[in-house]
């Protein structure tokens, strides 16, 4: 017999853009329920990722120009209210990763999906009709910062493994990014440099690159250097290091870049004639310089990376069932305690992921 499913539970909201004093744990939110695409879930962990942060601080709007770890210009910055696709809905449950089981169904979902362990596909195109459209699960939705969440019934994902439930919910925002990213170029076995190697979406990143045969040169403090060469790293480079000297221009097929910032002056020197850069986000700032002669001289591609090809979620669902890949769990923090929890992520002293333990 399936549990039984309570009125109330346990989440936190937030409650506007700022700082850490939006976010507010409740224990009497009340249990959604499925619409007729949807499933329930009982959320048994979630992880900590930068787009919850950059979010609830509004970092997102172009009024913001410093990188996504310096809260406090955004967080004062109350005009500066947005989101990834604009202004999102009060009080919002955030959380883009979750593991979990469905409990209950939707009118137009197979009932036997009841007690599946699930992941959660951060973005979600079943929501949009348009052509690589779709919403932040988190964001434009409730998400995972709960006991229970609702999800679309095509965006949630059985998983067939020994992991914990910890360690699976530290994989949908970023492995998923990563792959997308990936993906996206077409990385094959090819020399890669990969910036913010030590983080959530850059150590997934080392991973998946050398699951597809690539040389990976990683960018990480030197602290967290021998944990990123665990992951597969073939030379992990301190972050002070001037690039173009150690390395000297073309040099790399692949760029993956979540940092963007100063990092991004040496990037077209770096790259090879006909190399591709590719990112998915600005922890060192967004607004950065660029000499297109570079560009179009050596005919570079550069790319930004949000939507996700439907077949990515899949693939990472597949690596994880043959053990390809392996989970990266820096710490675990109770969901009540969610500040404690962003102020560590903050801090980025560790490798790999931050997870929320919901409630049972």
């Amino acid at each position: 017999m399936p549990d039984a499913i309570s009125d109330t539970m346990a989440a936190v909201y937030l409650t506007g853009y700022g700082d850490d004093d939006k976010l507010q744990y409740v224990t009497d939110a009340p249990v959604p329920a499925p619409g007729p695409d949807e499933v329930l879930i009982r959320v048994a962990a979630a992880g900590v990722n930068n787009t919850d942060i950059n979010t609830r601080i509004g970092w997102y709007a172009r009024e913001i120009t410093t990188g996504s770890t310096d809260t406090a210009e955004a967080a004062d910055e109350q005009r500066a209210a947005s989101g990834w696709n604009g202004d999102i809905d009060f009080p919002r449950i955030q959380g883009a990763d979750a593991c979990g089981r469905i409990v209950a169904v939707g009118t137009n979902v197979d009932p036997a999906r009841i007690g599946e362990r699930v992941l959660v596909a951060t973005l979600q195109d079943a929501y949009s009709d348009s052509e690589m459209g779709c919403i932040t699960w988190g964001s434009e939705k409730d998400g995972g910062f709960a006991q229970y969440a609702v999800a679309h019934d095509t965006e949630t994902f059985a998983v067939e493994c020994d992991w914990s439930d910890v360690e699976l919910a530290s994989i949908p925002c970023a492995y998923s990014t990563a792959e997308g990213m990936l993906h996206r170029v077409g990385l094959g076995a090819e020399r890669v440099l990969i910036s913010g190697a030590s983080g959530g979406v850059g150590s997934a990143a080392v991973q998946l690159a050398k699951r597809r045969g690539a040389e990976v040169i990683a960018v990480a403090s030197a602290s967290k250097a021998e944990a990123v060469r665990g992951l597969g790293a073939d030379e992990v480079i301190d972050r002070s290091t001037d690039l173009l000297e150690r390395f000297g221009d073309n040099s790399f097929d692949v760029i993956v870049d979540v940092v963007a910032g100063p990092f991004f002056a040496q990037v077209t020197q770096l790259l090879r004639p006909g190399g591709r850069y590719i990112t998915a986000g600005a922890i060192a700032g967004p607004i950065v310089g660029l000499d297109v002669r570079d560009l179009y001289l050596k005919d570079l591609t550069l790319e930004g990376s949000t939507y996700q090809a439907p077949e990515v979620f899949p693939n990472l669902v597949g690596y994880i069932e043959r053990g390809e890949i392996r989970p990266v769990v820096a710490a675990t923090y109770p969901l009540a305690d969610i500040v404690e929890a962003q102020h560590a992520f903050l801090e980025k002293k560790f490798v790999g992921k931050i997870v929320l333990v919901h409630p049972e």
